[in-house]
C-alpha cells in the first residue's frame, strides 16, 4: 500500500486554528442536576470539560489530550450525563444505546463503571450503566444485544462480536457519542486495527456518530486526530479531528534506588533490593510495584511476602489469575485495605486508584512512555506529582533507568502510533461483516478504507484478503474447510454455513498466546466403596498456566501461582488440580511472551550516556567505576557506533557486539552473524543476546581473522545481510513459522476454540505448519505469507530496527581484540554460562562466577589488578 503524507486538510488547519484562539464559546451553565451535583461536590467543571461538551454540542469529533488526574474521563461522559437532562427528540430508532465507551483494559472499563454509577445516581440521571467484556455472565450478553443500557462500558474484541450479530442495525441504531479512553494505548496494534474497522463499522449503522478520543501527553497528536476521523480517498491529505490539550501538571518525582546491597551483574530478579522495596512500601499509603512480565510478578510477590515481617497487607493482580481474584484485589484497593500491590500491565492504565502515593517499579521500563504512563498511577491528581521508585536488577538496567528518568523529566514520549492495518485482521473484520449479513464488496472497501490504518488500502489488495476470508486463497480452495464465504444471487458475499459464525465468535481478536491450562485447588469425592485413591474434584479455580511449563510438572511438584505454595495432584483435560503446599523454594511458573525490548528511543540515550562521562556522575558508584574500567582496559561505544569485542574466554572464542538496540533486533542478528561466520569458517557454536549486547562463541580465533584479514567485520555487519540470507534463514527458522501461525489464528485460517474444546498448542502448531508448507510451495505470493513477513519485520525479529542499526552503523565498526573478557562483557558472560537453578542459590551462584571472571580478567574488587 502507498502512504499519504500524514498533514492535516485545509479544514482541519482551520479548525486547529478555531481551537487554539478559543473561539468557540464555551456553555455559561450545566443543566441543574449537574451543576448542582458540581457544587455539592465544592468543585467546579474545569475549562477542558466545558470545552469538550461544546464540542460534543456542535457534533464534533475531538480528542482531549490531558495529563494524569485532570478529568479526562469525567469530560468524556459529561455529553452524555447533559443529553440524559434534556428532551428526547422523537422515538429511537433502535435499542436504546446512546453512549459505548471502550477501553483497552477490562479492569479499567469495571473501575469506571464503578467511578460513574456513583454520580449518576446522585444527579438522579435514571441513566443504566453496564459493562460488557468477557468476564461479563453470558445471560447478560445475550439480554445486551436487545435491551442495552444507555451506556455499555465494553473492550475492543467485544465490539466486534456486537457487530458481528444480525441484530447490529438495530442494537446501534441510537448510538450518539463513542469514549476511546487512554487511546494512545489501543492504536499502535492489532487490537486498534480491529477496533478501527470497528469504527467505520459503526460509523455506517449510526451516522452522525461523534467519537471522542482521551489521551495522556503524546508525541504527535496528529497520529491520534486522524484516528478518529473517518478518511476519505477523494482527498490527498488526511483528515483530522478537532484537539483539546492541556498543558501543566505536577512533575513528577522519580528516582532510582540506591542501596547497601551489591548491585548484581546479570540478575533478573531484583532480589537484592526486596529489604528496601519494602520499607518504601512500609513508608507510603498504598503502592504499585509494577514488574514487566506475569513470572517476574509472581516471583517478586513471593519474594516480598517471605521477607515481609511486618505482614503488611500486600497482593498480586496479573492476567493469568481468576477474574475474582483480581476483582477481589481492585476493590480492597478501592476501600484502602491493602499496602501494596504487585502488578503487571493489567492496572497500567488510566484506573482511578486515589490512595496510590508510590509506584515502584522493578526492572528497567524499556520505554519512556510506558514510565510516563505508569508513574501516573501514583498521586492520580492533577497538582500532586507523582511519585515513583525505579528499581534496576542489575548494572545494565541501571543505565536504562537513568535514561527513562531523564526521558520522564523532559516529558519525551517513544510510543510508535501510527502503522499500516494487518491484512490478517482485515480478514477477521470481513468474517465479521459477513457474519452480520451478506454485504457488497464494493460498498465494505470503501468503508473499511475510511479507518485511517487502511486509508491506503489498494481495491487489488482487498480483494486478495476478501478472497483469504471467502476460500483461504488459491492454493488452499480446493478444501472445503477454507470455504466460508459463498455469493448470493445478487453478488454479495454470506457466510457459507451458520458454523462460519459460531466459529468467528468463539476465535475473534488479535491476542493470539500460548495455550493456557486452567489451575483448580483440589477435593476428593466420598467414599466410593472402592479402594484406591479417590477421584479428582475441582473446587475453585486458582488461574492458568502455560501448557508448555504445565506439561514439565511432575505430580508432587510444588509452584507458585496468586502469591500461593501449590502442589500438583493431578491432570484432567485441560485442568490441573492442586493443593497447598508449603515448600520453601517451589517453581515459578513461565509464561511465553510479554517481555518488552528495550525501546528505540531509550537505547539513543543510553548510547550517548555512555559516550558522554560527565553524565556518569549521577550514576551510582559502582555503575560509575564498571564504566571507568570499562574504558581503561577496552573502550565505550560512541552514540553511532557499534564496538566489537573479540577476545578468548572459557575454552572459546568470542565475539561481544553492543548495539543496543533490544534483544529482538539482536536475536536476529545474531542468527544471521552465525551464519555468515559458518561460511567464512569461523566454526561458530552459538549466541546469547539481551536488550544491550550479544554475544557469539565459537572454536575459531575471531581475533586472529580480523588481525589476517580473514575476516571483514564492515562486510559481515553489510546491509546485504537482509537480503539472500535473511531469506534463507525465514525459511527455515522457526520464529517465522510462529509469526505465521499467530497471522493464520487472527485470519481465522487456524482456529483454536471449537464447540466444547479447544486445540493445545501441539495441534495450533501442526495446523499452521501444514499451510505454512502448502503456501510457501504453491503460493509464495499469498496474502497471510506477506502479512507474516510484514509483522516479522516489526515484530519477533524486528527486521525493520535491525535494517536501521545497519544504516547507522555503516563504516562505524569499532573493533578491540583483548586477551580476556572486557568488564562490559561480565554481564552477558554470565547468561551465558549460568545454570537454571533457583531462589537464593541461583543469586549467589551468579555472584561467584562474577567474582570468578573479574579475577580472571584482572579486575577483582573492582580495581585493575597487577
Amino acid at each position: 500500500m502507498a502512504t499519504r503524507p500524514l498533514r492535516p486538510s485545509s479544514g482541519a488547519r482551520r479548525r486547529d486554528v478555531a481551537r487554539s484562539q478559543s473561539s468557540r464559546p464555551l456553555p455559561t451553565a450545566l443543566p441543574s442536576p449537574i451543576a448542582n451535583w458540581f457544587a455539592a461536590k465544592g468543585w467546579t467543571p474545569r475549562p477542558h470539560q466545558l470545552a469538550l461538551l461544546s464540542q460534543a454540542r456542535a457534533r464534533r469529533s475531538t480528542l482531549l489530550i490531558a495529563p494524569t488526574g485532570a478529568g479526562k474521563t469525567l469530560a468524556g461522559f459529561l455529553p452524555s450525563l447533559v443529553a440524559a437532562t434534556e428532551p428526547q427528540r422523537g422515538e429511537g430508532k433502535g435499542a436504546g444505546l446512546k453512549t459505548l465507551y471502550i477501553s483497552p483494559l477490562k479492569a479499567l472499563a469495571v473501575d469506571v463503571a464503578r467511578n460513574l454509577t456513583g454520580p449518576i445516581a446522585e444527579m438522579e440521571l435514571g441513566l443504566k450503566v453496564e459493562t460488557r467484556t468477557g468476564d461479563t455472565p453470558q445471560s447478560r450478553r445475550t439480554r445486551q444485544r436487545t435491551r442495552p443500557p444507555e451506556i455499555l462500558l465494553t473492550t475492543p474484541e467485544q465490539v466486534a462480536l456486537l457487530i458481528s450479530g444480525e441484530d447490529a442495525a438495530y442494537l446501534f441504531a441510537d448510538l450518539e457519542t463513542v469514549i476511546l479512553d487512554e487511546l494512545h494505548a489501543l492504536v499502535p496494534s492489532k487490537r486498534g486495527d480491529l477496533l478501527a474497522l470497528g469504527l467505520a463499522r459503526l460509523r455506517a449503522l449510526a451516522p452522525g456518530l461523534v467519537l471522542t478520543g482521551l489521551s495522556a501527553t503524546v508525541a504527535r497528536p496528529t497520529e491520534l486526530r486522524a484516528w478518529l476521523e473517518p478518511q476519505t480517498t477523494a482527498e490527498l491529505s488526511i483528515r483530522l479531528a478537532d484537539v483539546i490539550a492541556l498543558s501543566g501538571g505536577a512533575k513528577p518525582d522519580v528516582t532510582i534506588l540506591e542501596t547497601e546491597a551489591p548491585l548484581p551483574w546479570a540478575s533478573h530478579t531484583a532480589r537484592y533490593a526486596v529489604p528496601d522495596v519494602l520499607a518504601a512500601i512500609a513508608r507510603h499509603r498504598l503502592a504499585i510495584v509494577f514488574v514487566n512480565t506475569r513470572l517476574q510478578a509472581e516471583l517478586m510477590f513471593h519474594e516480598l511476602w517471605k521477607a515481609n515481617e511486618a505482614t503488611l497487607p500486600i497482593a498480586l493482580h496479573h492476567g493469568s489469575l481468576d477474574v475474582a481474584q483480581r476483582r477481589k484485589v481492585e476493590a480492597a484497593m478501592a476501600a484502602g485495605k491493602l499496602r501494596a500491590v504487585v502488578a503487571t500491565s493489567t492496572l497500567d492504565l488510566g484506573i482511578d486508584w486515589g490512595d496510590v502515593d508510590l509506584v515502584i517499579h522493578i526492572g528497567a521500563p524499556k520505554g519512556a512512555s510506558r514510565l510516563i504512563q505508569r508513574i501516573g498511577r501514583a498521586n492520580h491528581r492533577l497538582d500532586e506529582p507523582s511519585k515513583a521508585l525505579l528499581v534496576p536488577a542489575n548494572r545494565f538496567e541501571v543505565l536504562e533507568c537513568r535514561a527513562a528518568l531523564e526521558a520522564a523529566e523532559a516529558g519525551a514520549q517513544d510510543a510508535v502510533i501510527n502503522r499500516r492495518g494487518g491484512l490478517d485482521v482485515l480478514a477477521q473484520h470481513i468474517l465479521g461483516v459477513a457474519c452480520a449479513g451478506p454485504f457488497d464488496t464494493g460498498t465494505l472497501h470503501t468503508e473499511v478504507a475510511t479507518a485511517l490504518p487502511y486509508a491506503d488500502l489498494t481495491r487489488t489488495d482487498f480483494d486478495r484478503v476478501v478472497d483469504l476470508a471467502a476460500t483461504g486463497g488459491y492454493a488452499l480452495r480446493a478444501y472445503d474447510r477454507f470455504a466460508r464465504l459463498k455469493p448470493t444471487d445478487d453478488g454479495r458475499l454470506r457466510i457459507a454455513h451458520p458454523r462460519v459464525a459460531q466459529q468467528y465468535r468463539l476465535n475473534v481478536g488479535t491476542i493470539v498466546e500460548s495455550p493456557m491450562v486452567k489451575v483448580r485447588l483440589v477435593g476428593r469425592r466420598g467414599a466410593s466403596g472402592r479402594p484406591g485413591p479417590k477421584p479428582l474434584v475441582g473446587g475453585r479455580l486458582v488461574g492458568e498456566i502455560d501448557e508448555g511449563f504445565a506439561g514439565e510438572l511432575k505430580p508432587g511438584d510444588a509452584f507458585v501461582l496468586g502469591g500461593e505454595t501449590l502442589r500438583l495432584e493431578g491432570f484432567r483435560d485441560n485442568e490441573i488440580f492442586v493443593s497447598r503446599a508449603t515448600a520453601k523454594d517451589p517453581i515459578v511458573p513461565s509464561y511465553p511472551g510479554g517481555r518488552f525490548p528495550l525501546s528505540t528511543h531509550l537505547a539513543k540515550r543510553v548510547r550517548e550516556m555512555l559516550a558522554e562521562p560527565t553524565r556518569w556522575q549521577s550514576l551510582p558508584t559502582p555503575v560509575a567505576e564498571w564504566l571507568r574500567l570499562q574504558e581503561q582496559h577496552s573502550a565505550l561505544p560512541g552514540p553511532n557506533e557499534v564496538l566489537i569485542e573479540t577476545f578468548f574466554h572459557g575454552g572459546q572464542h568470542h565475539m561481544v557486539a553492543y548495539p543496543f538496540e533490544g534483544r529482538l533486533a539482536h536475536q536476529t542478528l545474531g542468527m544471521l552473524l552465525t551464519r555468515r561466520l559458518e561460511r567464512a569458517g569461523a566454526k561458530p557454536l552459538g549466541f546469547l543476546a539481551n536488550d544491550y549486547a550479544m554475544a557469539i562463541w565459537g572454536l575459531g580465533d575471531l581475533s586472529a581473522m580480523i588481525a589476517e584479514g580473514a575476516l571483514d567485520l564492515g562486510r559481515l555487519l553489510d546491509e546485504d545481510m537482509l537480503g539472500d540470507d535473511l531469506d534463507a534463514w525465514l525459511a527455515e527458522t522457526s520464529l517465522m513459522r510462529r509469526t505465521f501461525r499467530h497471522c493464520a489464528m487472527i485470519a481465522g485460517l487456524i482456529e483454536r476454540r471449537h464447540p466444547g474444546k479447544e486445540k493445545n498448542g501441539r495441534q495450533l502448531t501442526v495446523s499452521a505448519s501444514l499451510v505454512y508448507d502448502v503456501l510457501r510451495r504453491h503460493d509464495p505470493g499469498h496474502v497471510l505469507l506477506e502479512a507474516a513477513y510484514t509483522d516479522a519485520a516489526t515484530g519477533l525479529l524486528d527486521i525493520a530496527r535491525l535494517g536501521e542499526f545497519l544504516r547507522r552503523i555503516k563504516g562505524r565498526v569499532r573493533h578491540i581484540a583483548l586477551q580476556r573478557a572486557s568488564p562490559l562483557a561480565v554481564p552477558i558472560l554470565l547468561e551465558l554460562g549460568r545454570e537454571i537453578v533457583g531462589g537464593d542459590a541461583r543469586e549467589s551462584a551468579l555472584r561467584e562466577a562474577a567474582e570468578e571472571m573479574l579475577r580472571a580478567a584482572g579486575l577483582a574488587d573492582g580495581a585493575p589488578q597487577p
